[in-house]
């Protein structure tokens, strides 16, 4: 008989996911933790949003929290954006867990003095 480990993620007396790692739960959670922060911060800066919406856009903005990064410090939207700006919501519509790694990392040549 096998035994597994899982982690589970739990909000609010629900269970959220479900992983096979705990560094992967605790991500999953931190990013739950940003998208209540935004979701509240939302709700007192626009309070005629709805709760329903205040709460999607504070679970998008978590979860594409480098590219938010990258606009607030370049004003500019990140090349993987622009190349392909649905990726990410297409998977986190159909009930799977986005893949924050899948993300290019772009590489910088230096020039040597």
């Amino acid at each position: 008989m096998a035994v597994e480990t899982k982690f589970v993620v739990v909000r609010k007396g629900e269970e959220k996911m479900t992983f096979a790692n705990k560094k992967d739960a605790d991500a999953w959670d931190k990013m739950l933790d940003m998208a209540d922060a935004f979701t509240d911060w939302l709700q007192q800066q626009q309070p005629e949003m709805g709760e329903a919406q205040a709460e999607a856009l504070g679970l998008l903005l978590a979860e594409q929290k480098d590219a938010v990064q990258h606009i607030l410090r370049t004003s500019k939207l990140p090349e993987a954006v622009k190349s392909a700006p649905n990726d990410a919501t297409a998977v986190a519509d159909h009930g799977e867990q986005p893949a924050a790694e899948t993300s290019e990392k772009r590489v910088r040549s230096v020039k040597a003095a």
